[in-house]
């Protein structure tokens, strides 16, 4: 059965043709909500622009086209939850890289905005970007069309990225370095870090659409064990992957000591226990009909980055 699933998720050139499209459509899109980076403040802006725009698999905003798919939704209704999440996660980068985080030189590739820049500009993109994030929600006319459902997104999108979501998890995981962790803390902290993102993506959604409350409960239940098998996996290129398949230093858990999937329950069980979060992701969307196969194909590829 799991060989019969994993062939089906591999297999799937129409749906990939579509994450294929809405990248493509994401990447023409982005661009028109940043400011002019030819004004002032003109390295602000520059520096916004630059890790903005430096690529990536744009995984988070393919999630919320996603779930908008299976709720019936155009993409034109979700281009600024999706815009504005992805601001939200490149600010998060912009500082994880920073020296007093996790002190990285490369990301997506390329350098990280504080070596490409400085280290007050890179703060300052960040915080720029997490604030116009924000801008975008509360001016998009797709949402203030329906403004009890806007501020929803809004408190949803603060609640995912601070102290008890992305934020308060960057903090429990700063903390456990050089720790000795069991599985179900580590799992806690990427909860926090890591899937808190991930399932407001698939969530935003729903409330827009104001979906029913079975179909909230699955979308959150996907994308909770989706964000956190797409960590664990993530966990595991630290330590099998290279810096031209991540973008980023390999082997960087392990210089610092940090806790990590593989260092706390092995390669091998690291690999069956992404498969599992995977498995459990597929089978919480049945509740939901609809056209699921590109949440199918994203449960699929969070655990074969591979291309």
């Amino acid at each position: 059965m799991m060989k019969n699933l994993s062939h089906r998720l591999s297999e799937m050139p129409e749906t990939e043709a579509i994450i294929r499209a809405w990248q493509t459509r994401f990447e023409d899109i982005l661009p028109a909500y940043l400011p002019d980076p030819s004004k002032a403040p003109r390295c602000l802006y520059e520096a916004m622009h630059y890790s903005a725009t430096a690529g990536g698999k744009r995984i988070r905003p393919l999630f919320v086209y996603a779930s908008g798919r299976v709720l019936g939704m155009e993409e034109s209704q979700l281009d600024a939850i999706a815009v504005a999440i992805e601001f939200i996660h490149t600010y998060s980068l912009i500082h994880d890289d920073l020296p007093s985080m996790d002190d990285d030189d490369l990301r997506r590739g390329q350098p990280s905005c504080h070596r490409k820049f400085d280290e007050a500009t890179a703060i300052l993109a960040g915080d720029a970007l997490q604030a116009l994030a924000f801008e975008i929600l509360a001016t998009d006319s797709a949402l203030r069309t329906f403004p009890e459902r806007q501020t929803a997104v809004i408190l949803g999108l603060a609640r995912a990225c601070g102290a008890g979501g992305m934020a308060g998890g960057q903090v429990l995981d700063l903390a456990s370095i050089g720790a000795q962790l069991t599985q179900d803390q580590l799992e806690d902290i990427h909860a926090y870090k890591t899937g808190a993102l991930i399932q407001f993506c698939t969530v935003a959604p729903a409330i827009l659409a104001a979906a029913d409350g079975s179909r909230v409960t699955a979308l959150a239940r996907y994308g909770k064990l989706t964000g956190l098998a797409f960590q664990v996996f993530d966990d595991l290129l630290d330590v099998t992957g290279s810096s031209e398949l991540t973008g980023k230093p390999s082997q960087a858990d392990a210089a610092r000591s940090k806790p990590a999937f593989p260092s706390v329950i092995g390669v091998g069980k690291s690999l069956e226990r992404a498969t599992e979060l995977r498995d459990l992701a597929l089978a919480s969307l049945h509740p939901l009909g609809g056209d699921v196969d590109t949440l199918m194909w994203l449960a699929g590829y969070s655990v074969n980055r591979k291309r």
